[in-house]
């Protein structure tokens, strides 16, 4: 099943089994797609949206001498223009970090889901909030955090998302992020990012490895480095839900 991952770790529970085969059965096609690549471009106009069954990918706006600035991140289990089907145009770029695996689902679909599967509908609809709710933390990163604690929260809220689809071992940080990358996320330049590293490096909080490869060595200390407190994710703490029908 290729939508097996979507909203694992926080409401797939509540999903009924006819809901997730009907999300299935939307897929009208799987797509591989090589590492950099953009799948959408800001203004294109939009006929499906796209589903990560595995793989990142990066959203991203460009200024007018092209540098890049990184607003957001998908991991597999995410839809990454979900709110394309309401808005068909994209305010920013969407493109592939490394090698990635796309599930194409059409907004004539996505239509049809909404009206026949209400209880669905609305889960979708919480799947985009959850963009909301990590765009708003982003902003309190970018605001409120030197460069060190925002590539800690940066790495701390990724590693908080893989561990809701079961893709984080405890140690081996997955997702292929350089330097740049960080540093187009973080508001900072590729100078800083590095001796942010080497700062994390010393302290024995995290080990990088060279081509985005990262060892974490304390997850506890990465965490009260960036104060990063995950219930913005809605998977656990004071934020998290049991469902998502009125009761």
């Amino acid at each position: 099943m290729h939508t097996k991952l979507f909203l694992k770790g926080r409401l797939r529970e509540d999903l009924r089994a006819e809901e997730k085969r009907a999300l299935e059965d939307s897929v009208s096609e799987i797509i591989n797609l090589p590492p950099r690549t953009t799948l959408v471009e800001r203004g294109e106009r939009l006929e499906n949206s796209y589903y990560l069954v595995e793989g990142t990918m990066l959203r991203h706006l460009d200024d007018r001498k092209g540098e890049r600035q990184l607003v957001g991140l998908n991991i597999s289990g995410d839809f990454v223009d979900l709110h394309g089907f309401a808005m068909k145009r994209l305010d920013h770029n969407v493109a592939t970090l490394g090698k990635a695996v796309i599930a194409k689902v059409p907004h004539r679909a996505i239509a049809a889901l909404v009206e026949r599967f209400p209880h669905l509908a609305r889960a979708m609809w919480f799947s985009t909030l959850l963009d909301a709710a990590m765009h708003r933390e982003w902003i309190f990163r970018l605001g409120r955090l030197n460069a060190e604690g925002r590539i800690a929260h940066l790495i701390s809220e990724l590693i908080q998302r893989l561990k809701f689809v079961g893709q984080y071992d405890g140690r081996n940080f997955p997702i292929p992020l350089l330097q740049r990358d960080y540093a187009e996320a973080c508001g900072i330049t590729s100078v800083h990012a590095n001796r942010s590293f080497k700062r994390l490096k010393e302290r024995q909080i995290l080990d990088p490895r060279g081509d985005g490869r990262i060892t974490i060595l304390d997850e506890s200390a990465l965490f009260k480095l960036c104060e990063f407190n995950g219930a913005y994710l809605y998977g656990n703490g004071e934020l998290a839900l049991n469902a998502l029908d009125d009761r």
